[in-house]
């Protein structure tokens, strides 16, 4: 029997990928990234944290079309935490602000580059303009069949575990007929498959309860490097590292 030859890369980013040992046809289906540093890049290069965070969107938006090149499937970040508002209330907007001007100027080239837009999170609380802003980069993009990019704003893994235990009790099922499906299904992107490799950048060994039920068997995959200074060659190695690992989802090697 002959065997079917590799994939053969289609473009610079999966050129770059196959030169570094990456194989095409083993990537992680889903990548989801803990963006984390972007204030102490800013304190260490003498700026305010908000510099940090905006020059951290801009490599959100390197990365995403890094990775749709790459032949990731889906994407999803943590772009703010539930927990994210006790921080000092002048980062606080100015982050809203920060997310709000990226989702209306960037809604033309997220569809022209075929990217379908979720978002997981409680949107009630967030401010009006800035959810009908998010409202309106998903329905903009929902035809869109390329990437799927998920941003979580407002998001906290127990609260989604918390909302969806309340689904469960609103839809009135009976605890026999309770089992894990049942639950997945009423998360907040309950379409997404499960995440293959989660990323932390700047270092920290942590989950920060960032899709603690999802992720349960995802890879880890941590870098020293922060956020803002990410680049295709720490995504590789990321991928890289993933292919390295022998998932058994408690079963023995193969």
């Amino acid at each position: 029997m002959v065997e079917s030859s590799a994939p053969q890369p289609h473009n610079e980013i999966q050129s770059r990928a196959v030169t570094a040992g990456v194989n095409l046809a083993a990537l992680p289906k889903h990548v989801a990234i803990i963006m984390d540093g972007n204030g102490r890049w800013a304190s260490g290069h003498g700026m305010m944290r908000l510099v940090g965070h905006r020059q951290g969107y801009k490599t959100l938006k390197r990365v995403l079309l890094e990775a749709s090149d790459l032949g990731i499937q889906y994407l999803t970040v943590y772009g703010f935490s539930a927990e994210n508002w006790r921080r000092p209330e002048e980062e606080v907007s100015g982050l809203m602000r920060l997310i709000e001007e990226a989702a209306r100027n960037e809604l033309n080239d997220l569809i022209e580059k075929n990217v379908r837009v979720l978002v997981a999170g409680d949107l009630k609380t967030v401010p009006p303009t800035l959810r009908n802003a998010l409202n309106d980069l998903i329905a903009s993009t929902a035809e869109n069949t390329g990437i799927t990019f998920t941003l979580a704003i407002n998001y906290g893994g127990r609260a989604e575990i918390v909302d969806a235990v309340r689904a469960l009790l609103r839809d009135g099922v009976a605890p026999d007929e309770i089992d894990e499906e049942a639950l997945a299904k009423r998360m907040y992107c309950p379409s997404l498959p499960d995440p293959d490799l989660m990323i932390r950048t700047a270092g920290e060994m942590r989950w920060s309860n960032f899709l603690i039920w999802q992720a349960a068997y995802a890879e880890l995959f941590v870098t020293d490097v922060s956020w803002p200074d990410f680049g295709v060659d720490n995504l590789i190695e990321a991928v890289l590292a993933y292919q390295e690992r022998d998932r058994k989802f408690g079963a023995l090697s193969s």
